[in-house]
């Protein structure tokens, strides 16, 4: 894993699905992003979780919850691309996190570094401003 830190964006995965939202007219990208992770048919890869993290982070954003480290580009999109999130928008971030958060590899990779913990906190802090 490409991840230098346990924050939503501080991982390789993250940051380059950044680029794509900079390209993205609208929240179709998130909804696609997010659809995966949150009904997954299979195992949940890393990358995987990582681009929907990133996605609900653009989702708590729009809804005024903006973590404090999120990347200026994101905010500058979020910005610019204003718009109300809709509850079932809502509910599948929050469904992408449980998944993530239950059983994925994202989870297990983190099980295995010291910071586990604090990675764990960071799901449920991003869950809450999602679930308010």
């Amino acid at each position: 894993m490409g991840a230098w830190g346990v924050g939503t964006f501080e991982n390789d995965d993250a940051s380059d699905w950044v680029y794509q939202l900079e390209e993205a007219s609208d929240l179709t990208l998130v909804r696609e992003t997010l659809g995966p992770a949150a009904d997954p048919s299979g195992y949940l890869e890393s990358p995987t979780c990582c681009e929907a993290l990133a996605a609900s982070e653009v989702v708590a954003a729009l809804a005024g919850k903006p973590a404090p480290d999120i990347p200026e580009e994101v905010r500058a999109w979020v910005v610019e691309h204003r718009t109300t999130v809709s509850p079932d928008l809502r509910a599948l971030a929050l469904r992408a996190i449980d998944q993530i958060a239950a059983d994925s590899e994202l989870k297990e990779l983190w099980e295995e570094s010291e910071e586990s913990a604090a990675w764990a906190d960071r799901l449920q802090e991003l869950r809450g401003r999602l679930a308010t």
